[in-house]
């Protein structure tokens, strides 16, 4: 009779060790041999999702265009213009958007809830109570509705003098471009179902001091949503810099490296023990970074680890200020004569956001970058929570989350880079675990993190043990 330790040596031969319930007891072998081995833990599911190459090219430059023209043929859409005209100023913009998405909707079987939300304000560059109106458009997720990716743009645009309401102010690219992204956005994506919800938002008051996005970010706490990415788009036309360059094949995307919402006891945990370029926000843009290098080509990310251009804001920061992962994508050479500028030829200078200085083109690809970010995620797991790692003075490090919920997990994935890397570089698929250690990898000398899998290939951002990384 062959020994209990041989029959239990031929069995590891040939089946991972993490997989053998085996003791070399005899009275409990036999149960051992009949023990099923689990689907996900068998193999790695695939990190591919064909129909995100679909969605990568299906964002039209022609529709983009059209949205284009009548964004901007509304003369000026200023936070302080006129609301009351059918075709001129800010009102007439945002009812026309509010339409267009309630169109799309139509076209999708009602799959989009449409609504203003809003809220009277008053400030430095707001003399007066003023109400300021986002248009947004919410595609309901299946499985988990509460977890949300948001794209935005920004409906408003100016002139030189921040407070003139009058002016023509086309805003061609900055930010009508954002705004019919949008629009594309949801006329693509509409046209699939999704575990978590997508929402497609238009805001308002950007440029009196980003109101739109404090309203809209209280709006989601105080309905619960959890916010997993929201993608600012704000100037994603121009191909042309004032620096000379021209180029259609690069996008920026911004992201903070601290949490805004860091507590002094987090700061603490990070000092000691790293984090400072991995917030979920930064991750957010990892993710993207990740998903346009697999599923579109001619486009190059720039990561750019700067809350947004240096000394200036955009409306992810509102976001960034409730504790939601957020970025800010735009354009990689900007041209400062068409930004915030008065309408005119001055020494032979052309000056003013006017739309021939969009290529609707790139306009389209900076959208599918967009959508196959939106797709992903909402069709990925919810990201791991309560993600914690140990390991010091150890040759290994172990790292533990919270099993996820989300009936669409499958697995999980461990991340690691060195901490010069700006980007992550390996990664393990260590099945439906919630702990797994990484043998001979000296927690001193690298940096980790957890995304969630989803056997459709789908994964959620990175997420940074401790607080540095909270999602939710």
């Amino acid at each position: 009779m062959m020994k209990a330790t041989s029959i239990f040596n031929n069995i590891h031969n040939v089946m991972p060790s993490h997989l053998v319930a085996c003791t070399l007891a005899l009275g409990v072998f036999s149960a051992c041999l009949v023990t099923p081995v689990k689907a996900e833990n068998a193999a790695a599911p695939s990190q591919e999702d064909l129909r995100l190459y679909d969605i990568a090219t299906a964002p039209s430059p022609q529709r983009i265009e059209q949205d284009l023209r009548k964004l901007v043929s509304f003369g000026t859409r200023h936070t302080l213009s006129d609301t009351t005209s059918d075709t001129q100023g800010i009102g007439a913009a945002r009812r026309w958007i509010e339409a267009e998405f309630k169109r799309i909707s139509t076209e999708c079987g009602g799959c989009l809830e449409v609504l203003t939300v809003s809220d009277t304000v008053q400030g430095k560059r707001i003399a007066e109570p003023t109400e300021v109106v986002n248009v947004i458009a919410i595609q309901r997720g299946k499985a988990d509705p509460n977890r949300v990716v948001m794209m935005s743009g920004d409906i408003d645009s100016r002139v030189t003098d921040v407070l003139d309401a009058t002016s023509m102010s086309p805003g061609a690219n900055d930010n009508a471009s954002g705004v019919a992204g949008a629009i594309e956005a949801a006329r693509v994506l509409s046209k699939y179902q999704f575990n978590g919800t997508i929402v497609y938002a238009a805001l308002s008051g950007e440029e009196q001091g980003l109101y739109g996005g404090d309203i809209l970010a209280k709006y989601a706490q105080d309905n619960h949503w959890q916010v997993q990415a929201v993608l600012n788009n704000d100037m994603i036309g121009n191909i042309a810099g004032i620096n000379g360059v021209i180029n259609n094949s690069t996008v920026r995307i911004f992201s903070e490296g601290v949490r805004f919402v860091e507590t002094p006891e987090e700061a603490k945990q990070r000092y000691f023990g790293g984090g400072e370029n991995d917030s979920a926000s930064r991750n957010l843009a990892r993710k993207i970074k990740t998903l346009v290098d697999q599923y579109m080509t001619n486009l190059d990310v720039m990561l750019v680890y700067r809350l947004d251009r240096f000394g200036r804001g955009g409306h992810h920061l509102p976001f960034n200020k409730a504790g939601f992962p957020a970025v800010r994508v735009m354009e990689t050479n900007e041209h400062y004569d068409r930004q915030h500028q008065d309408i005119r030829n001055e020494n032979g200078i052309e000056y003013g956001d006017v739309i021939e200085g969009v290529d609707f083109d790139f306009n389209a690809k900076l959208t599918a970058l967009n959508a196959i970010s939106l797709a992903s995620m909402a069709w990925a797991p919810a990201p791991p929570t309560k993600v914690t790692i140990k390991g010091q003075v150890s040759p290994d490090t172990t790292l533990s989350w919270a099993k996820n919920a989300d009936k669409t997990v499958v697995g999980y994935r461990v991340y690691w880079r060195l901490t010069t890397e700006p980007e992550w570089t390996h990664s393990r698929y260590v099945g439906n675990v919630n702990e797994f250690i990484l043998k001979n990898r000296v927690i001193d000398n690298y940096l980790f993190g957890v995304a969630s899998v989803a056997a459709n290939g789908n994964a959620s951002p990175v997420v940074f043990p401790g607080a540095a990384g909270a999602f939710f």
